[in-house]
């Protein structure tokens, strides 16, 4: 019945109808895997996902096949700095100090390519890193069409308390660029929340610790009340913050001031990921990010001892995992190769959850909390941006590692 109805369909591909058929072996909605579903696309919206045999539609004009494969929606990114490359490469600090805005901004639009030809059809860009609102303006020419790329939320240049980032190792008497924004007190903070929101800031992203001087172990950077009217001053302009936090009294303090999600939360215990469930903030724990660090400095995984920061990383996240709190999908690359976000999805299967559990972070989950209500699932009305992998990754994380097809807003971009 199946064939037949696949053979109806092809013959009416040629009626000058604007829908594009797609028929694979399996659908994920983003909640479920289905079998025996089809997808029809309208322009740059889902016109149907359902069983093949309860469609309305009765003619297409494109039909394609996608035997073996199952369609999901595209994946979304959570953390992401698409103005940064490997640190095996070139060194965070020559990336701020050495290469220019130009130079970073042409390296981002390969940045963009590799991420959507990769199944990334939406970013959530956490920092410039020194690049001032490079990725404003590169969100700008991805929405007009200049270059490919995937839908861009961006924050902008990044908050850090005065004095608490880099590049650091210069005498007071040297001025050079620094990763992010700084201030101090709670009047500033809300002028430069302000500001960044007015230059094209989609969200706010504060760095909640960090290291003070080099070689120290992280500390917590703002006080309580700049936390609180930085994230009152995003609020009342209808955006969010977002917290850079890795240490304990951290991460409690950017959850308490209303903060939405919490970055890398390495040393988070039992007790901050309870209080980030209770408050409704999710997790994104960047583990990939972690790993890259390691094995840039040497380590061999699988045949060295695991260090003690991965080590700390898996408990952290363990602790996650047995509090509940809603965990999200971002990898933090940049750090590592564009295109190779898949790492993350693998670590987070590694590290204790199932692939089906990674798939829903990664697509109705992240949307859900991005704020991105039209995107996540495959469902009528919904924005086509629609992937297609081999196999069942469901049951198989690896899958995402080969993506094979891909649609953004309704354009096929890649067709293999």
């Amino acid at each position: 019945m199946k064939k037949l109805f696949i053979l109806f369909f092809l013959l009416l591909s040629t009626a000058v109808k604007s829908q594009t058929l797609l028929i694979p072996d399996k659908v994920f909605d983003g909640e479920t895997l289905f079998t025996n579903w089809i997808v029809i696309v309208n322009g740059n919206r889902i016109d149907y996902a359902g069983p093949f045999d309860k469609n309305a539609v009765k003619s297409v004009k494109d039909t394609i096949l996608l035997k073996g494969m199952t369609l999901l929606p595209g994946i979304i990114e959570g953390h992401s700095h698409l103005l940064l490359h490997p640190y095996n490469e070139t060194s965070w600090n020559d990336q701020v100090l050495k290469e220019s805005p130009a130079e970073r901004a042409i390296r981002a639009t390969v940045h963009a390519r590799r991420s959507l030809w990769a199944g990334i059809t939406t970013m959530r860009d956490l920092g410039a890193e020194g690049a001032g609102y490079t990725d404003v303006y590169l969100k700008k020419t991805i929405d007009e069409g200049i270059i490919p790329g995937p839908r861009l939320l961006v924050a902008g240049p990044a908050i850090v308390a005065t004095g608490a980032y880099g590049p650091k190792g210069f005498h007071d008497g040297v001025i050079v660029p620094l990763g992010a924004e700084t201030v101090s007190g709670p009047e500033q903070a809300i002028q430069t929340v302000r500001r960044q929101i007015g230059n094209g800031s989609d969200f706010i992203k504060v760095y909640a610790d960090y290291r003070w001087r080099t070689g120290e172990a992280a500390q917590p950077t703002f006080l309580q009340n700049e936390l609180e009217v930085m994230v009152a001053t995003a609020q009342s302009t209808g955006r969010y913050v977002v917290a850079h936090a890795s240490t304990p009294e951290g991460m409690r303090r950017a959850v308490l001031a209303g903060v939405e999600t919490i970055e890398h939360g390495d040393s988070g215990t039992l007790k901050e990921f309870n209080l980030m469930k209770e408050k409704g903030v999710a997790f994104c724990p960047t583990l990939a990010a972690g790993e890259a660090v390691e094995q840039y400095g040497g380590w061999l995984k699988g045949k060295e001892p695991v260090p003690e920061r991965i080590l700390q990383k898996k408990a952290s996240f363990e602790q996650a995992l047995q509090s509940g709190v809603e965990i999200i999908f971002g990898g933090d690359v940049g750090v590592f190769s564009h295109g190779e976000n898949y790492r993350e999805m693998d670590l987070m299967v590694e590290y204790g959850m199932t692939p089906l559990a990674v798939l829903k972070a990664a697509t109705s989950i992240n949307a859900r909390v991005f704020h991105l209500d039209q995107l996540g699932h495959i469902k009528k009305g919904f924005l086509a941006d629609i992937i297609a992998v081999s196999g069942n990754p469901t049951e198989d994380i690896k899958q995402l590692r080969v993506v094979h097809f891909v649609m953004k807003d309704g354009k096929v971009y890649k067709n293999e």
